[in-house]
């Protein structure tokens, strides 16, 4: 349906719709002026024609900052889901007339404007466009495809679009080196895609794309280097067949992401303008990246059942329930990792009083008293397991309330009160930290409280060799994906058949994976 929905809109029909939109959710003015506090700054409404869609013209005092977040929060909410019933009215039409055929539209990764998780519901399976930077980490790639296995609980996805060599709309269309779309092809198969799919199939001679990759170039035949690379990657999807198709990857790490709390977040007037909601996920994916461990993207929707360690950086925002979610999850023995200005406020921005990390503070066993929020150029710092580490970007000052201190700040007027705490809860336990650390501490803490839980690496580091694992009923496929400049040599664990050449490994027997290259082992 359609293609990479996105945008914003604040003509007049909106903004009637708008009002529609919240009579629906809140019913009464009344409760409209309770969640969004209009009492400060008097912004009390009296009528539904009084508001108005927030923009430079009303609220906001920037593109991304406004002077009152809730009808900003809202607005976002509303935008989502106008987009998402204008798609629903196309897809039930055509579910009467073909109820067989599945339907789906193309998503953008991490799209900010469009809330994918509640647009799953109405997708018979996700689909995504892959578009990386040239040098961009292939680790973005990576958690954009597992955030499209997660939206259908781990179902295979699609790749519906990619380039076969350039990108026209990138600040600069560089190609893609030869082996490089074949790699990122199989990188999507390894996190959970059964199709690969280009845009475009023939270069057009005019408008804003004219200049967009194709299979056909604008010479017009088969005799270039790009052809001959889709080609050569036809003949090796067609070998494998359906020996793919339908495997799933298990993982028992997940990463919590709610489009509520990055909104919320990231319009929030204060305290650090500095904070990025994805970027602090993309710290905490890229440590299980790295290590070879499975991970799912889930939403706040989604069960905790069959997880030993679940992160949840930055969860500003915690709806009303999803704490008791998170303690049953822990006292059942799960692993819970969290920080900095998380619990703060309830599903409507409002803070939840009685303290900070609020609905949170019984699973950490915290008190957050203050935060002190620093600039780029300022960094703290603290010692874990005998090895320091800097920190930055916010500084917690807690209070224990049941949970243990296993770091503390080594500068300002808060030296000596806890950067990193843990709470046993349960059978299970719950940490905090208290601040951003450095990425040497994000590989060294939260790798621990992988190995801790009892999660274990897909297979040891290898020098830029990416990792992955599906499974069927039959075989494990090990993915090996090769991002770097380098061979790099491994050793079968067990016997092993290679899918792409043939090849048969025994136990113990080295095989190469080359520079851009790839290998996937059947294990049966």
């Amino acid at each position: 349906m359609s293609n990479e929905y996105g945008g914003e809109c604040y003509c007049e029909n909106c903004e009637r719709a708008f009002r529609e939109w919240l009579r629906k959710k809140y019913q009464t003015l009344e409760e409209l002026n309770r969640v969004w506090d209009t009492a400060f700054w008097g912004h009390t409404f009296y009528d539904w024609e009084e508001i108005v869609s927030p923009s430079l013209l009303s609220e906001h005092f920037d593109m991304e900052r406004t002077t009152f977040q809730w009808i900003s929060l809202d607005y976002k909410r509303f935008m989502s889901d106008s987009m998402l019933k204008n798609y629903r009215s196309e897809y039930e039409e055509i579910k009467k007339i073909s109820p067989d055929i599945p339907v789906t539209t193309n998503l953008m990764g991490f799209y900010k404007g469009l809330d994918y998780q509640k647009w799953a519901a109405y997708l018979d399976f996700a689909s995504w466009d892959n578009y990386p930077a040239f040098g961009a980490p292939a680790s973005a790639a990576a958690m954009a495809h597992d955030l499209n296995r997660g939206l259908k609980q781990g179902a295979p996805f699609a790749l519906m679009e990619q380039t076969p060599s350039v990108t026209n709309w990138h600040p600069y269309s560089t190609l893609k080196r030869p082996g490089v779309m074949r790699l990122l092809s199989f990188q999507a198969i390894a996190h959970g895609a059964d199709s690969v799919l280009f845009f475009q199939m023939r270069r057009s001679i005019g408008a804003s794309e004219k200049y967009h990759g194709a299979v056909i170039d604008h010479v017009g035949h088969e005799n270039t280097r790009v052809f001959r690379e889709v080609q050569a990657l036809g003949k090796e999807l067609e070998e494998l067949g359906e020996r793919l198709l339908g495997s799933r990857t298990k993982a028992q790490a997940a990463i919590i992401v709610d489009w509520d709390n990055w909104w919320a977040l990231e319009y929030s007037a204060g305290p650090n303008r500095d904070m990025r909601y994805l970027e602090e996920v993309q710290r905490c994916y890229n440590v299980f990246y790295e290590q070879n461990i499975p991970v799912d993207i889930i939403s706040v929707t989604d069960s905790l059942e069959g997880y030993s360690l679940v992160a949840a950086p930055l969860l500003y925002m915690v709806k009303e329930g999803y704490e008791k979610k998170l303690e049953a999850f822990v006292a059942g023995g799960g692993t819970l990792i969290t920080g900095f200005f998380s619990g703060i406020v309830d599903e409507h921005d409002l803070v939840c009083p009685g303290g900070y990390p609020g609905r949170l503070r019984e699973v950490l066993g915290i008190w957050v008293e203050e935060t002190d929020s620093l600039p780029p150029e300022i960094q703290n710092s603290f010692t874990w397991e005998g090895k320091y580490y800097e920190c930055g970007l916010l500084c917690d000052i807690l209070h224990t309330r049941g949970a243990q201190a296993l770091a503390a700040y080594e500068k300002e007027f808060y030296a000596g009160s806890p950067a990193l705490t843990v709470n046993r809860y349960g059978k299970g336990l719950a940490y905090y930290a208290a601040t951003r650390g450095n990425e040497e501490f994000y590989r060294d803490f939260l790798g621990k409280a992988a190995r801790d839980a009892g999660i274990m690496p897909v297979w040891e580091k290898l020098p830029g060799v990416e990792v992955c694992v599906r499974k069927n009923a039959e075989h494990t496929f090990l993915f090996f994906l090769n991002h770097g400049e380098e061979t790099v040599k491994t050793a079968a664990r067990e016997c092993a058949q290679s899918l792409l050449d043939g090849a048969c490994y025994q136990k113990g027997e080295q095989f190469e994976i080359g520079p851009k290259g790839v290998v996937i082992l059947q294990i049966s």
